[in-house]
């Protein structure tokens, strides 16, 4: 598994993608983007007009978003480096920000997602890239 503290190396310009898991191995996103450059961070979801149930964006590093020129609401997951839930921004609209104190990485889901899977903070979730 990735951790959240130190990002791996990208690999030529190909797109990082992962699942994410809760620590007993529960699916939290099946297709999770990871963005941990400085330019992929920038975009974050910018450009798209919607999330799909089973697919995220794992920001790291990052403590805080914003939710300008998006067109949909998202759940903002906030994490600490060592993977554990710090707190949940469910229904994040555009034009909105939020930031949880200690958090090191962002997971951004659909809407409705988080109370959906069942993720609370003090949940353990970990990354698992795709070929590690």
């Amino acid at each position: 598994m990735a951790s959240f503290a130190s990002p791996e190396a990208e690999v030529g310009r190909r797109r990082k993608t992962g699942i994410l898991r809760r620590a007993d191995g529960t699916v939290i996103c099946e297709r999770c983007f990871v963005a941990d450059t400085m330019f992929t961070r920038m975009k974050g979801l910018l450009g798209r007009s919607k999330l799909e149930a089973d697919e995220g964006i794992l920001i790291r590093p990052c403590g805080s978003i914003h939710t300008f020129f998006m067109r949909f609401p998202i759940d903002a997951i906030f994490v600490d480096r060592e993977g554990v839930v710090l707190k949940i921004a469910s229904h994040l609209g555009p034009w909105r920000t939020s930031r949880a104190r200690r958090a090191r990485s962002v997971v951004e889901l659909a809407a409705g997602e988080a109370e959906r899977r069942a993720l609370a903070p003090g949940d353990r979730i970990q990354i698992q890239t795709r070929g590690s």
